[in-house]
């Protein structure tokens, strides 16, 4: 067979079926630089081919600068980067660094991953091996320790010849270390480790072995001589965790993980006697292995420890992919990377490395681009990168142009109104201006990195606009933005403006200390340009004595930043403030801030400290001070008090004389906190420093380069009830910040409104969460909060409440009776669709016994809606009420329904049973309340459905006796024949459309017989027939000529609690009978013949009839 030919038109919608392949072939690399050592004066070529459109430039950058090249140093025809000789110089002239080359064609620019260019070397021995003295039969080691790259190899030479590895005794690890195993007296020598690499080779020092006699000892314990050490490895390297034991007997080591997980025998072997060697190490392999030393046959251990950490490159979770985006819109991408340590997040747009500033924000790992532009339609890359390496993905952003798009406003301008308001002014676009249905103003601060871009759109009706909420003093650029229904129009041209000066918004923070016992020195530091509002161009020094009202005002240049304050009382409190001014007028001042100047007497006090507050975070600060080094007065410790502005002070806190930094947290943000600290000694304490400062305002975790901490960890759900759901989860394990609180995210699966999400907050880790829906999933996620970071949200949790208890009884509850002590009790389940039943509780009992508050209880599942009552007691009165219930709780009951069970004599008088049910008998609900009055109307009605009932049995007997009077005789029946069943001469369609109306007039008897309803099956209201004396054989009593219809009555026997129920299904088995005999052979509980005639109804064989 010839083989088969794809078709061409395939192979041409191949790259419509796969877009993002054929997105990425625009431009992408084949080969990357990888990372090189290389010996001093050898040739190296870095590996760069990029493939896409032509033409593709290749430039190549090293430590993210141009490469000069020149003879020693150019690029390939194919893009390579070759260096003829390497050189190793210091500074700028060394070829070591990282390299990167950038491919750029028509559709943008990408970089490759970094390449790390090292020159091979090989430093001294940082450890060299020791002479030792060893017992014979016993253990020596000897080690050592040098940095190469690549790593050394080394080796072991005795008496300057190489040492042989080939006994068991010996063994050298490629760490360094040399192990000998019951040394004999030929292991004596002078030994030395050598050191190789491409580059160099290195010799240590000799160190001695000598061995001396072995003193027999019968029993030693064991003991660690050189123990596994922690270790820190690269994937993929190997790892050699060492132990080394002594005792008598010889002990025997082994190996396990401190988290009891199993050790991965694929990639670990034991070497020499007990050292561990992990090979291609992985993520997996890292934790605490622990080595054991043990005697044999005894409970004599020893262990040691040590941990493995794994450090792993960045790998993507998360790769951005390609957008197509209209003019003006904004484009999401993310991306995710895992790594150890932590890999960092940066993005670049054309190979250029993109900094968050207006319109490009970066959030933790995500890039967002809001009012795209032309000029945004590049190629971006995601690099994450840590110290073991770097990886990059790319995606295009392509910009869609609308071509009927307006053209862009122009002759914008602006003129500044006050210091927080500039009004802002444009012309309409010149063409299609009469599209516009939209303007959108856009500004931002024009100075610095990082800022925020503000957007405000307002209607086509109006070409000015005001915006009123700028900082004073600020320089700000504005540009405007038309729409129209098919997009938005380009830029245009921005314009920048400056707002005028305020007053200052708070006063400097000051530092008092004093030098002597009359003076005190006041500095301050300048006011932070957001609450300057302005140039400051003065400052107003205010001081009192705390005992007086008079206040001294002295005005300063605002160049200045310290004044003396001279001529004071010693031992005195002084009162100071601080106000700054700008061209505007004065701002306001601070609080008043004490300081008690020295005693007259204090010759001997230390000198007050260089105190020097900083905030941390917005709740904490870092308090440093320096005692001056020209103060002879000896310091036994510190004093330091704080508090916040106007309120109670903390302190002391003791400190020692070493110490020179103290942490205070716990502290409000956006508080102004003054400080004091003092030195003291056995003698007295010293002058004092008093200092303000304020905390910032909490910062958000994307306006701080910091690593965010973990999750929370195995969050667990449970539902408590219908509406809430129990919440725990583990706390991760960081110390290096005080935990605040956790937001608890919860919202029902698949919710499309995200306005309806709810977020909780709780300082534990465990919560309920209330006010939820019954029988609905929601996802549950937690995230923590610390030092005003946020950790990523948990893996989501799905979880269930529960179903609602049923709120209402169940309805059209029936009661037939069946036989003289048996009642069929019916349902339907309780209103509600939502509504989840998985029990149903029945109460009943005569009024006797009701009255005595005796009930009977009943249970059934909840799938089933009849129970049988049974054992009831003729001539009495029975009262039934349902309650549904589910694993929540139980509902209300039912109204109580009342039925009678009438005498032997009445019931065997009537052909049909009577059945009542909720709308034909009498309700009972407030049957508790009953008195003497109510007690005798129920007695007369009693007595009057009785005589009615009287009535009706007659009436039935005498309508029963014409029926007979008029059918045909019976041939050939015998007496005992006819007491047990008649049978009527009639034509098979007779029969059936007589059998349909019993079955009509049967439905007290047989309820819905050929529905999916249930019966008990002792219904045998006609008695049995007689068995034959064959096995299996039952005597019908029939004669030949005899016409009648047979069913058979399939019971599916189920079982609940302990009472048989029998699930119906009726199907015509014969239409004709001409036998005297018919012999039935069925299985015991199988099924039940039911035996149709025009003048008996039904008659039923109970179940020893029918034996296996």
């Amino acid at each position: 067979m010839a083989p088969l030919r794809r078709p061409p038109l395939l192979l041409l919608l191949l790259p419509l079926l796969l877009p993002g392949v054929w997105c990425f072939s625009e431009l992408f690399f084949v080969k990357e630089p990888q990372d090189v050592t290389v010996p001093r004066k050898e040739p190296v070529v870095l590996d760069c081919q990029a493939r896409g459109e032509a033409p593709i430039t290749i430039t190549w950058l090293k430590n993210g600068g141009k490469v000069s090249e020149n003879e020693r140093i150019y690029t390939l025809s194919n893009g390579s980067l070759y260096i003829s000789e390497v050189e190793g110089k210091k500074g700028e002239l060394s070829d070591e660094g990282f390299y990167q080359c950038l491919a750029l064609n028509k559709y943008g620019a990408i970089l490759s991953q970094k390449s790390h260019l090292t020159l091979a070397t090989i430093s001294a021995f940082e450890v060299q091996p020791l002479s030792t003295e060893v017992q014979e039969g016993g253990v020596a080691r000897f080690a050592c320790k040098i940095t190469a790259n690549p790593p050394a190899t080394v080796t072991w030479e005795v008496n300057r010849t190489t040492l042989p590895l080939v006994m068991d005794r010996i063994t050298a690890l490629p760490t360094g270390v040399l192990q000998i195993y019951g040394v004999e007296q030929k292991d004596a020598g002078s030994y030395r480790c050598v050191a190789t690499t491409a580059a160099n080779r290195r010799k240590s020092t000799e160190a001695v072995l000598s061995v001396i006699p072995g003193i027999y000892r019968p029993f030693h314990k064991p003991s660690i001589i050189a123990g596994p050490q922690n270790i820190t490895a690269s994937l993929h390297q190997t790892v050699i965790l060492e132990c080394v034991a002594t005792g008598n007997p010889k002990p025997i080591i082994s190996w396990s993980r401190l988290d009891h997980k199993s050790i991965d025998v694929f990639n670990t072997r034991v070497l020499g006697n007990g050292n561990l060697m992990i090979s291609d190490v992985k993520v997996q392999h890292a934790g605490v292995y622990v080595c054991r030393a043990t005697i044999p046959g005894t409970r004599n251990f020893t262990v040691a420890m040590a941990t493995l950490t794994v450090l792993a490159p960045p790998s993507f979770v998360e790769w951005p992919e390609s957008l197509t985006r209209p003019r003006a819109g904004t484009a999401r991408f993310a991306c995710q990377a895992e790594g150890n340590p932590a890999p960092k997040i940066s993005w670049l747009k054309n190979g250029r490395r993109i900094h968050s500033n207006g319109r490009i924000k970066m959030y933790n790992s995500k890039l967002v681009i809001n009012q795209i532009i032309p000029e945004d339609d590049a190629i971006y890359q995601c690099m994450a990168e840590n110290s073991q390496g770097s990886i990059l993905s790319r995606a295009r952003l392509t910009v869609v142009m609308s071509e009927d798009r307006p053209s862009a406003p122009y002759n914008v301008h602006a003129e500044t109104m006050s210091s927080s308001a500039i009004l802002l002014a444009w012309e309409r676009p010149l063409y299609n201006s009469d599209k516009v249905i939209a303007y959108s103003v856009h500004y931002m601060k024009a100075e610095g990195l990082n800022n925020e871009e503000y957007q405000v759109v307002i209607g086509n009706d109006t070409t000015h606009y005001i915006i009123d909420d700028l900082e004073p003093a600020s320089n700000y650029t504005f540009y405007i933005v038309a729409y129209m229904p098919l997009g938005a129009s380009q830029m245009s041209d921005h314009v920048t403006q400056h707002t005028l000066e305020d007053v200052p918004l708070r006063a400097p923070e000051i530092s008092l200390t004093s030098r002597s016992p009359t003076d005190i020195l006041i500095s301050w530091l300048p006011i932070p340009a957001k609450y300057r509002r302005g140039q400051v161009v003065l400052y107003r020094l205010s001081f009192r004595l705390s005992t007086e009202t008079k206040v001294q005002v002295l005005e300063l240049p605002g160049s200045s930043d310290e004044y003396l304050l001279e001529g004071l009382r010693p031992d005195s409190v002084y009162l100071v403030r601080i106000t700054a001014a700008t061209r505007i007028g004065w701002g306001e001042a601070s609080l008043w801030t004490s300081h008690r100047t020295p005693k007259a007497t204090s010759v001997k006090a230390p000198k007050s400290p260089e105190l020097r507050l900083e905030p941390m975070n917005c709740t904490t600060i870092t308090v440093q001070w320096q005692q001056d080094s020209e103060d002879t007065a000896a310091v036994q410790g510190y004093k330091l008090y704080y508090k916040e502005e106007g309120q109670q002070e903390n302190g002391p806190i003791l400190l020692d004389a070493s110490d020179l930094e103290y942490t205070v947290s716990g502290l409000d943000p956006r508080r102004k906190y003054h400080v004091r600290l003092l030195a003291y000694n056995n003698m007295e304490e010293g002058y004092q420093a008093d200092q303000t400062v304020s905390t910032p305002g909490c910062v958000s975790v994307r306006d701080r380069m910091v690593p965010p901490p973990p999750p929370p960890h195995h969050l667990y759900a449970k539902a408590n009830t219908s509406s809430s759901i129990y919440l725990h989860w583990g706390k991760p394990a960081f110390t290096s910040a005080q935990l605040i609180n956790y937001t608890v995210r919860c919202n029902p699966v698949g919710l499309q409104n995200a306005s309806l999400v709810l977020y909780l907050q709780t300082s534990e880790t465990h919560m309920l969460v209330q006010g939820l829906e019954p029988k609905t999933m929601y996802e549950f996620a937690v995230r923590l909060h610390v030092d005003q970071l946020s950790s990523p949200w948990s893996p989501v949790v799905y979880h269930t409440t529960l179903p609602e208890a049923p709120s209402g009884p169940p309805v059209g509850v029936k009661v037939t009776l069946i036989e003289d002590n048996t009642a069929l009790v019916s349902w339907k389940p309780p209103d509600g669709p939502e509504t989840v039943v998985t029990r149903y509780t029945i109460l009943y009992a005569s009024r006797k016994s009701w009255i005595a508050g005796e009930w009977q209880v009943l249970h059934r599942e909840g799938a089933m809606t009849m129970a049988l009552l049974e054992n009831l007691v003729a001539g009495n009165i029975y009262l039934v009420k349902i309650a549904a219930s589910n694993e929540v709780g139980e509902g209300p009951f039912s109204n109580a329904v009342e039925f009678a069970v009438l005498p032997k004599e009445t019931s065997e008088s009537n052909q049909r049973p009577k059945r009542l049910d909720s709308a034909d008998s009498t309700t009972y609900s407030d049957y508790y309340h009953l008195d003497q009055k109510s007690m005798t109307g129920i007695v007369v009605g009693v007595c009057i459905a009785l005589t009615c009932i009287l009535i009706c049995i007659l009436i039935l007997i005498y309508r029963s006796k014409a029926r007979k009077a008029s059918a045909p005789k019976p041939v050939q029946q015998s007496t005992d024949q006819l007491s047990r069943a008649s049978i009527s001469l009639a034509s098979p369609n007779e029969v059936e459309k007589n059998i349909e109306g019993i079955a009509e007039n049967e439905e007290s008897l047989l309820p819905m017989i050929v529905g999916n309803n249930f019966i008990d099956a002792k219904i045998a209201e006609f008695g049995p027939g007689t068995a034959s004396k064959d096995k299996g054989s039952i005597d019908l009593g029939l004669v030949p000529g005899d016409n009648v219809a047979v069913y058979k009555l399939i019971l599916s026997q189920i079982i609940n609690d302990d009472d048989k129920m029998y699930q119906l299904d009726v199907q015509n088995l014969q239409s004709s009978v001409t036998t005297p005999q018919w012999p039935f052979t069925c299985r015991h509980s199988d099924f039940r013949l039911v035996l149709f005639t025009l003048q008996t109804g039904v008659q039923l064989f109970p179940e020893d009839m029918c034996e296996s």
